[in-house]
């Protein structure tokens, strides 16, 4: 006998029948319900995508606000990397014996 079908656990019969989730039995309302529930689904992907851009352009904007009237560095060479180098040589094994 399993644990969960001791009496010990369903002290409270009347949430017993609100807890356990179940379908629908008319055909009409098992569509119905359906149709809401992909309609909210996609209400809520096209809100989280409108919120998530809104956030990228607000940081954009605030980027762009914080930089206002600073100038702009450029270097001389655009493009390139100034240092100093030398040039290695092959690599060499020692000579076996």
């Amino acid at each position: 006998m399993s644990a969960f079908r001791r009496p010990v656990f369903f002290r409270n019969i009347r949430f017993a029948s609100f807890a356990a989730p179940r379908r629908p039995r008319h055909p009409m309302l098992r569509i119905v319900l359906g149709v809401v529930g992909v309609g909210l689904l996609l209400a809520l992907l096209f809100l989280g995508l409108f919120v998530g851009v809104a956030m990228l352009a607000a940081g954009m904007l605030w980027r762009l606000w914080s930089q206002r009237g600073k100038p702009i560095t450029r270097s001389a060479r655009a493009g390139s990397i100034d240092g100093t180098y030398r040039v290695v040589g092959k690599a060499q094994l020692p000579l076996a014996r």
